[in-house]
C-alpha cells in the first residue's frame, strides 16, 4: 500500500549557518556598533544578547529573514520573554525539532475530519500515513500544508 511519512526536522547545519550569518550582520550593522549585541547558540536553542528590548525585536527579525534565506522553515522557532540580567536583555528562542505527542494528535485528528481513505498512525517522532491511492495521501499533503499546524512539517519516505 501507498505511504508517507509526516515529519517536523530542522536541519541544524543550517541553523548555526543562520546564526553566523545573523552575527555577521549584527557585527557590521552601524545601529548595532559598540552594543555587544550577540546570538549564541545551543544544541537546541539560540540566545539572543543586547543592550534593549528593542534591540531584541530587530535581532529577532533578522534572524528570521536569516533562517528563512537558508531554507529553515520559520515556524520551528518557539520565542520565550526576555529577561533583564544586569545591563544586558537576553531572549531564548527553542527550536522545535521532531513531532511531539500533541501535535501528532492534531496531525491524525485534521485528517480524520476531512474524511480521507486513509490512515494514520503516530510512530515516535513521526505519522505514518497509508492509503490505497497515491491521490489520496497527495490530498492529505496538500490539506496538512494548508491546515497550518504551527510546526514545520516535510513529507518523507513516499512509497507507492
Amino acid at each position: 500500500m501507498p505511504s508517507f511519512d509526516v515529519v517536523s526536522e530542522v536541519d541544524m547545519h543550517e541553523l548555526t549557518n543562520a546564526v553566523d550569518q545573523a552575527n555577521k550582520e549584527v557585527g557590521t550593522r552601524y545601529d548595532f556598533k559598540g552594543t555587544g549585541a550577540i546570538y549564541e547558540q545551543s544544541e537546541s536553542d539560540v540566545t539572543m544578547t543586547g543592550d534593549a528590548t528593542f534591540q531584541l525585536a530587530q535581532m529577532l527579525d533578522i534572524f528570521r529573514v536569516k533562517l528563512s534565506r537558508r531554507g529553515v522553515d520559520v515556524d520551528c522557532m518557539d520565542v520565550q520573554k526576555s529577561e533583564q540580567s544586569g545591563m544586558k536583555v537576553k531572549q531564548k528562542i527553542l527550536i522545535k525539532d521532531g513531532l511531539d505527542s500533541e501535535s501528532a494528535k492534531k496531525i491524525i485528528k485534521a485528517i480524520k475530519e476531512k474524511k480521507l481513505k486513509v490512515q494514520a498512525q503516530i510512530q515516535k517522532d513521526q505519522v505514518r500515513v497509508t492509503g490505497k491511492k497515491r491521490d489520496e495521501l497527495q490530498a492529505v499533503m496538500a490539506m496538512l500544508k494548508a491546515e497550518g499546524l504551527g510546526v514545520p512539517l516535510q513529507f518523507k519516505n513516499f512509497r507507492d
